[in-house]
């Protein structure tokens, strides 16, 4: 499973890529892509919603199941990945990449304290 080194992960399988001006970009891993199989659908919140750390924030539908996909951190929306409407597989080919769900601007910088580091995240998939 590809697990890049440059950004931060959940224990529930999201990933954080650390922008400017206290924005993260966000998404699922590849190991969360891969379990889900196919993905043929993604409900992505407005720009401008505010979410808590823990809140669902997203859901994935599979040929498999249907998820939630929940906030790593609290914050607020600020920009959605459009083109998921369209082609919910980038999800599956793209996940580090094209395949990002929103970014959000953190509300709370210290919420990123309990992210864990590539290394923690490869050893909790092994």
């Amino acid at each position: 499973m590809d697990v890049p080194d440059d950004r931060q992960y959940t224990e529930e399988h999201e990933w954080l890529l650390p922008g400017e001006g206290g924005k993260v970009r966000m998404g699922i891993t590849d190991y969360a892509q891969d379990a889900l199989g196919d993905v043929v659908y993604v409900e992505l919140p407005a720009a401008g919603e505010t979410f808590s750390k823990g809140d669902a924030i997203a859901e994935v539908e599979s040929t498999k199941s249907v998820a939630d996909v929940y906030a790593p951190v609290t914050g607020t929306v600020t920009a959605v990945n459009e083109d998921l409407a369209s082609q919910p597989e980038l999800v599956n080919s793209d996940p580090y990449g094209d395949g990002w769900f929103v970014e959000i601007e953190i509300g709370d910088a210290a919420g990123l304290d309990s992210l864990l580091d590539p290394a923690a995240y490869r050893e909790l998939i092994a």
